[in-house]
């Protein structure tokens, strides 16, 4: 069996989940997530804590009780802490600039770049070189994390771009005559 699938995941108080046939819902004070329900996959859920068994002894299904709980896990931690996701802006006159829903990127075009956050992702600049990504679901902080990073990504011989915060650029040497 998996390992991760063999952990059960701990509900913590103030957060309600939802097992049904087809959908896996969890509900707490940072919003309400739903992830869809696998066949392959018997969702048990005993007094806080939930467990992931796969149905049959195929590897498919050993596979998917790891990957769903951890989906599960995520949506939990989704809804009680919340999850964030930092980048900073390297180069001259970089700057950002976070206005309600909406974030304004003067990354070196000859334009201002206007970026419209979905719901649930809230966006802050604490200084306009650094831009903070937040919200409950994990692969959406990421995935538009990732679409404004693709907005000017780092180059390689000055590291100039939009980067994460852990992200570590090597700088190329310039040609030799």
């Amino acid at each position: 069996m998996s390992r991760v699938g063999k952990m059960p995941v701990t509900v913590p108080a103030g957060v309600e989940v939802s097992v049904t046939p087809e959908r896996i819902s969890v509900k707490g004070s940072g919003g309400n997530l739903s992830v869809a329900q696998h066949a392959l996959v018997k969702v048990g859920n005993a007094a806080g804590q939930l467990s992931f068994e796969p149905a049959d002894e195929s590897r498919e299904a050993n596979a998917m009780s790891g990957t769903l709980r951890q989906l599960v896990n995520n949506m939990v931690v989704g809804v009680t802490r919340g999850f964030e996701k930092k980048l900073n802006l390297v180069g001259v006159g970089f700057r950002a600039q976070a206005q309600g829903t909406k974030l304004n990127l003067s990354v070196g075009f000859s334009h201002p770049v206007n970026k419209e956050m979905p719901a649930g992702i809230t966006v802050a600049t604490p200084v306009p070189t650094e831009i903070v990504i937040k919200g409950a679901d994990r692969q959406r902080v990421g995935q538009v994390a990732a679409e404004i990073r693709a907005i000017r990504p780092p180059e390689p011989y000055k590291g100039k771009g939009i980067r994460f915060a852990d992200e570590t650029v090597v700088i190329k040497e310039t040609k030799k005559k």
